[in-house]
């Protein structure tokens, strides 16, 4: 090859190595793999504004409504609080209202046992609301590595097919098509790595928030308790004074003469 040669070919594969003219250029199962991969950033992307939002909007509503529910006397006195009558801590303060009214007259422990029940259901629902859409960033951090390396595979396999239809081993002929197939495994790492790290991330904020509501879940079974306790020292008070009405009654009766 000539130097007119050599310098020409110096002079395109820049711009034949660019990743738009590689993206151009590959193979459309290659070019499918990027584009997938490329789907999987954005939805990795979305998935990390939409969740934070909705994570710190939960958060913030329990932390708020937590505050009452911890100072509360009573179950009445929480519940008439606005700010606690919202998100997770106003369903746990219904269920336990709920519970009582459906439950009067009944032993104190069977009450505790039922909402207790219920509270872990409610938990459990509020835990998995929050964690909705987030599955997707594993699945990408765990396929997204994979389906690069796919792309890579097919295209350094068509590479090796050129090169055979060409009979040679020129720079011009080998370079492209190894890399376009590095270029898909570029576009997977690219999509998982983020997405490992956002799914880790998110992972402890939904503990943080779990913690949350397991300490509003405490507060509540705690007011509870102590309404039951209140309604027991009342109705057992109440016998007390009417065993004593009713002794009252009986020695008037038995010594009429005083």
């Amino acid at each position: 090859m000539d130097q007119a040669n050599i310098a020409s070919l110096a002079s395109t594969l820049p711009e034949a190595l660019s990743p738009w003219t590689m993206f151009l250029q590959a193979d459309m199962v290659v070019k499918a793999v990027m584009i997938g991969l490329a789907l999987a950033s954005v939805a990795t992307w979305t998935v990390l504004v939409v969740k934070t939002v909705q994570l710190r909007a939960a958060l913030r509503v329990a932390r708020v409504a937590l505050g009452p529910a911890v100072t509360a006397h009573s179950l009445a006195n929480a519940a008439g609080s606005e700010s606690a009558q919202e998100g997770v801590v106003g369903r746990l303060l219904a269920v336990a209202e709920d519970e009582i009214d459906k439950s009067r007259g009944l032993p104190a422990d069977g009450i505790k046992e039922r909402v207790a029940w219920q509270f872990e259901r409610v938990e459990a629902a509020a835990v998995a609301r929050i964690g909705r859409g987030i599955g997707i960033l594993a699945t990408v951090g765990a396929v997204a590595p994979f389906v690069g390396l796919f792309g890579t595979v097919w295209g350094i396999m068509n590479s090796f097919i050129g090169i055979s239809h060409a009979h040679t081993t020129n720079l011009a002929v080998v370079a492209p098509g190894i890399a376009e197939a590095l270029l898909a495994t570029a576009f997977g790492l690219a999509a998982a790595i983020p997405a490992v790290v956002i799914y880790n991330l998110f992972a402890r904020a939904t503990g943080g928030y779990r913690a949350v509501i397991a300490d509003a879940s405490v507060a509540v079974m705690r007011l509870l308790s102590r309404d039951l306790d209140r309604q027991h020292a009342a109705s057992t008070e109440a016998r007390r004074g009417a065993i004593r009405a009713v002794d009252t009654s009986l020695l008037s009766i038995a010594n009429p003469a005083e």
